[in-house]
Formats: C-alpha cells, sequence, structure tokens
C-alpha cells in the first residue's frame, strides 16, 4: 500500500522507495503497527557505516491516522537508533507529503541537503536529527 500511494504522488524519477527485498539486509530494522491485528503502519531504520541511519518506508494506512501509529513508530526509531548509539538519523519524503513533513518537525527534524547517493529533486525534503 505504500508503494501505490507514493507512485499516486510522484513520477518514478522521484520515487525513493527502498524496494522489500532490500530490507532483508542485516543493517535494516523494520516495523510494523498493528491495530486489532490489521497492520496499518510501517517504517525501517537503515543503518549506515558513518554512525547515522535513514528511514525509509514510513507510512500510515489513512484510515489509521489520527491514530497515534506514526507517533509510535517515530519513538520505536528513535529509541532503537539511541540504543545502538547511532549520532544522528535522515531521511527524505515528498514535498506533497505535509502530514510527513509535520510529524518530522515535531520530532525535531532540520531541513538539509541531499545525503548519501541522492541527487537535488525539487520535489524532494532532505531532514535530519542529530542524536
Amino acid at each position: 500500500m505504500s508503494s501505490a500511494y507514493a507512485q499516486s504522488l510522484y513520477p518514478p524519477e522521484s520515487n525513493h522507495l527502498l524496494d522489500l527485498k532490500s530490507l532483508e539486509r542485516p543493517e535494516v530494522t523494520f516495523w510494523v503497527a498493528r491495530l486489532d491485528g490489521d497492520i496499518v503502519g510501517c517504517c525501517a531504520l537503515v543503518e549506515a557505516d558513518d554512525g547515522t541511519a535513514e528511514i525509509k518506508r514510513m507510512f500510515v494506512d489513512p484510515l489509521a491516522r489520527g491514530r497515534n501509529v506514526a507517533r509510535m513508530l517515530m519513538e520505536a526509531l528513535e529509541n532503537k537508533a539511541t540504543e545502538r548509539k547511532l549520532t544522528a538519523l535522515r531521511l527524505e519524503t515528498g514535498i506533497y507529503q505535509p502530514e510527513a513533513i509535520g510529524l518530522y518537525r515535531k520530532f525535531g527534524y532540520t531541513e538539509i541537503g541531499p545525503f548519501g547517493s541522492y541527487e537535488p529533486d525539487p520535489l524532494s525534503l532532505f531532514m535530519e536529527k542529530t542524536l
């Protein structure tokens, strides 16, 4: 569902989704959120080899929004990052996702330039939080 949502908002060259096969790597921790047994959200923490990590695949089903699912996923991500003594968390999100941008700002993420293998993209917003 998260892939379909992103594809409905952005052209292929501006979709930077991590494919499902990539979630099976040892440097990836993946969470699934459930309400009444139904999967309603997910996110991944992808550790880099420089002491930082990237948040990927953050998604909450539109029908479950407003129920603190995103907050709980963010807290799980940040707790794991702190436990692993990471120095910063980074992310790329799209400019057409104001709810996500608001969530990240609420958690203390600030805008940065492209990082890692990302290229500048007018439809992308890059953010970071120092831990």
